[in-house]
């Protein structure tokens, strides 16, 4: 039962991408959709990380040793700064390694 549920899910998410991303078929969004579709990436991150960074053992840390607030702050930083992805993702990573190490 469990194999069918999983190869149904991997047809779900192949059918849902063809569809947008197969030039050949006819389906074209409109602009308005465009960038609503837009927001989801950052709002999809957002949903996942909020937690991660903020809350540790169920109370909001807001901390100064909070290694994952710091990291995040970092890539921010860098991000804004450098705007290169992978400077920022491999630079912020080593940083929270660094933090949760010294910390």
């Amino acid at each position: 039962m469990m194999w069918v549920i999983i190869v149904g899910m991997a047809l779900i998410l192949f059918f849902n991408r063809y569809l947008f991303l197969e030039p050949r078929l006819p389906i074209r969004l409109n602009r308005g959709v465009k960038e609503f579709l837009g927001f989801a990436v950052p709002g999809m991150l957002t949903a996942i990380c909020g937690p991660i960074i903020f809350v540790k053992e169920q109370t909001l840390d807001l901390s100064p040793g909070n290694p994952y607030l710091l990291a995040g702050l970092c890539a921010i930083g860098l991000m804004l700064w450098r705007r290169n992805v992978l400077l920022s993702v491999v630079c912020s990573v080593a940083l929270f390694y660094l933090f949760r190490r010294w910390l």
